[in-house]
């Protein structure tokens, strides 16, 4: 394999982690832009694609492919990044998870959310904005999808990737108002007291499950 590519798989990682907090940003603060729970949508589905794909590209980065270069696209006999961004063909949002699974056994969470994610991103980036609550999507694309994935992969939070100069206040309050579940990591769990009162509307097994899981991550990080 050409060495140039042994790597790619934390290239797109940390650049679908970078997309990640910016759709955390923009679907949970309040912006002058109207279209920012659109672009959240995009930005979400683009996270997805890339994380998956980093994890399928662990085993061999050729496995994110559906059809590669000929030989004789790579006359010097090794395969560059050229040679696969002009001669071959990724594959799309839709074919991941099958390909997921036969490369790593890994079956993606809440495969149904993540299909009709797909659409809703599509019907955005294609046609126009769906007469629907675009950032509740959002929300439980991320938390939903991207959350458990990137947590069973990596240990990784969806929590923690955020753009706001105070990380963790504010976007645990709208979770919380929203009643959200998410995987709640150390860091989080931090500031889970100065934000616990916004889940004082929510209902009781939503506020049990949260409680459960900061007191779980506290622990976690006194170790």
């Amino acid at each position: 394999m050409n060495p140039t590519l042994r790597d790619v798989h934390e290239n797109m990682r940390d650049l679908g982690l970078g997309a990640l907090a910016h759709a955390n940003w923009h679907v949970n603060y309040s912006h002058d832009n109207r279209w920012t729970p659109e672009l959240a949508a995009l930005q979400a589905a683009h996270a997805a694609e890339l994380l998956i794909k980093a994890r399928i590209a662990e085993e061999h980065p050729l496995l994110i492919f559906e059809r590669l270069p000929r030989q004789s696209h790579a006359p010097d006999g090794h395969l560059d990044f050229r040679d696969l961004f002009e001669n071959g063909r990724a594959l799309d949002y839709a074919e991941l998870p099958a390909r997921l699974w036969a490369a790593t056994g890994i079956d993606l969470p809440e495969r149904e959310r993540y299909e009709r994610f797909g659409r809703l991103r599509n019907a955005i980036q294609h046609f126009a904005p769906p007469h629907e609550d675009v950032g509740n999507e959002v929300r439980q694309f991320i938390y939903g999808v991207i959350d458990p994935f990137i947590n069973a992969c990596w240990g990784l939070f969806a929590i923690d990737y955020n753009e706001d100069h105070e990380p963790y206040v504010y976007l645990m309050g709208t979770l919380f108002r929203d009643q959200v579940p998410f995987l709640m990591s150390p860091d989080a769990a931090a500031h889970f007291e100065d934000c616990k009162d916004e889940m004082k509307n929510a209902n009781a097994a939503y506020r049990k499950k949260m409680v459960a899981r900061a007191r779980a991550a506290s622990k976690r990080q006194r170790r």
